[in-house]
């Protein structure tokens, strides 16, 4: 894809804010029908289930990977490129930061691209964390927070100034990384028949990864004709959050397609739910659900940029570059949350169980209660 005359014309910086755009619409509208979530799969699982939200999230995955690494075996695509595996990667950051993120996106009830979703829909909580979490990655990046975010980041780095790849660290052959999605695709769509869940879900499930392969995709053509530096980058919600805030609130000449990625998931998001007839006014539930939605956003806010990437810059772009950082900071954010999740939320309800009195013996059928 030549994207030459569209370059000439608006610019460099413009045409790559135009791809986070059209990118960002794309993930709007199949994360908002698919319901997909990190949170709800990492919950199904540390619950000892293999539910439709863990099936949703292995085809995004697997969509992801299996196009990213296909483009790269066909030479469409050089994953060497990308921004993540150019620059030095942080492995304690990968590791603190995700367990950090883990344990918030359990608290906020939803990662970044969650409530970048249920934001457009109407969902207040999800507005109002979703701000919180772009100001707190934005003085992670820059402000208060930057300090301590660097001393973390650098105790453990990745060596050569560059990221790891791990399917050439561990000497697989060049198919593996295809190999691997095409495993996890199957297995998706394994759980997806025995959990009944619709084609229509898994279509828009695919088309949240497939979202992922194209901005990879078209950030790295444009890298390839345009003058001034193109990042070749895909969808993550950390950094482009903290870049789209500043925008709205200072004079911001840096377009790039971080900060048209945002505007674009809102609005693919704002799109499906209103087609569907999903919008809809929605609030907090209770004052402790308020200030933990608060804290858990401020803990994603500092764990999504220490970790170099939200659960979706790591959990799929990330991963489906088989970066080292983003399979670690992965890892950690299942771990991170599937503790959260037992002892908090786990434990409230087993307290509950334990408090509240033997349920009322229901009537017979037919009968009046």
């Amino acid at each position: 894809m030549d994207l030459t005359f569209l370059s000439d014309r608006i610019g460099d910086s413009a045409t790559s804010a135009l791809i986070g755009a059209v990118v960002g619409i794309l993930f709007g509208v199949a994360a908002q029908r698919s319901a997909f979530c990190l949170r709800a799969a990492t919950v199904e699982f540390a619950r000892g289930r293999l539910g439709p939200r863990m099936a949703v999230w292995l085809l995004t995955f697997s969509a992801a990977a299996v196009w990213v690494q296909g483009a790269r075996m066909a030479g469409l695509f050089d994953t060497g490129a990308a921004r993540m595996m150019a620059s030095t990667g942080s492995l304690s950051g990968a590791v603190i930061g995700g367990l950090i993120f883990g344990a918030g996106m359990i608290l906020s009830r939803g990662c970044p691209g969650r409530l970048v979703v249920l934001a457009a829909t109407g969902n207040l909580r999800s507005i109002i964390a979703g701000l919180i979490f772009a100001v707190t990655a934005q003085m992670t990046l820059r402000g208060i927070l930057a300090e301590p975010r660097t001393a973390l980041a650098a105790l453990w780095t990745t060596p050569a100034g560059a990221n790891v790849d791990l399917t050439t660290a561990w000497g697989l052959p060049p198919w593996s990384g295809l190999a691997l999605g095409m495993a996890t695709a199957a297995l998706a769509l394994w759980l997806a028949r025995r959990n009944r869940i619709s084609p229509r879900i898994l279509v828009f499930g695919a088309g949240v990864g497939v979202s992922v392969a194209i901005g990879f995709f078209l950030t790295y053509r444009l890298a390839q004709t345009a003058f001034d530096p193109v990042s070749v980058t895909s969808v993550t919600f950390t950094g482009p959050s903290a870049n789209t805030l500043m925008a709205l609130l200072v004079p911001f000449p840096d377009w790039s397609f971080d900060v048209g990625l945002v505007p674009g998931a809102l609005l693919g998001s704002f799109l499906a739910a209103s087609i569907g007839g999903e919008l809809r006014f929605q609030t907090f539930e209770s004052i402790s659900q308020t200030r933990r939605s608060m804290l858990g956003a401020v803990m994603m806010g500092f764990g999504g940029m220490l970790a170099g990437g939200c659960s979706i810059g790591n959990g799929v772009s990330g991963s489906s570059l088989f970066a080292a950082t983003a399979w670690l900071a992965l890892l950690s954010m299942w771990i991170g949350g599937m503790l959260t999740d037992w002892l908090v939320d786990q434990r409230t309800e087993r307290r509950a169980a334990m408090t509240d009195p033997a349920p009322a013996v229901q009537p017979a059928s037919g009968t009046k209660a």
